[in-house]
């Protein structure tokens, strides 16, 4: 992927398509759970996961993957294995077409405790000719696991589903401030 169709991947990776819909407001932001030690560091990895994006880092983004990950997009055509990932989001990662954004809300370890799910929202510009909002929102879950060194990698992404949204500068004002800065422990 060359990024110059940042906005165009977002929507094909969640599987949706754009609306005529309004933006959600900020009120429909989610309460953020207390969290255990072990899961404020899954949160603190995904915090470093998206800054590796923001930064423009794409050894660090791949650091972040497990060798065996898939990530599944819209389509249903699975991307498998670190290598094929770190390729396919190298324009994302790049910025061609802009910064995408995103931040755990939620993240939990079931009964095994090396592996954890961590949701919440993205949002990104949209740079396109024909964009309907000057920037769009929407959802991602992302499954990691623990590796026998101790470091989590992301091992499924899929994206969160529902659609995305157009969103103004402000409806992204509101999210980020709504966005704790950190993981709130129990």
């Amino acid at each position: 992927m060359n990024g110059r169709h940042l906005f165009g991947f977002m929507l094909a990776f969640s599987g949706a398509v754009l609306a005529d819909a309004p933006a959600a407001p900020a009120s429909a932001v989610p309460a953020v759970a207390r969290m255990s030690a072990d899961e404020c560091t899954v949160w603190n990895r995904e915090v470093s996961f998206a800054a590796s994006v923001a930064n423009h880092d794409a050894a660090a983004f791949a650091e972040h993957l497990h060798p065996g990950a898939v990530f599944l997009g819209g389509n249903n055509k699975p991307r498998r294995g670190s290598a094929m990932i770190a390729g396919a989001w190298a324009g994302i990662v790049k910025g061609d077409d802009g910064v995408l954004h995103w931040h755990p809300d939620t993240v939990v370890i079931g009964g095994d405790p090396n592996v954890a799910l961590s949701r919440g929202p993205w949002w990104t510009a949209d740079n396109s000719p024909d964009a309907k909002a000057p920037f769009v929102t929407g959802s991602y879950i992302s499954t990691w696991v623990r590796d026998k060194k101790g470091v989590w990698q992301v091992l499924f992404d899929g994206g969160g589903g529902g659609e995305p949204k157009p969103a103004s500068a402000e409806d992204i004002a509101k999210l980020e401030a709504s966005l704790p800065a950190s993981c709130p422990k129990d």
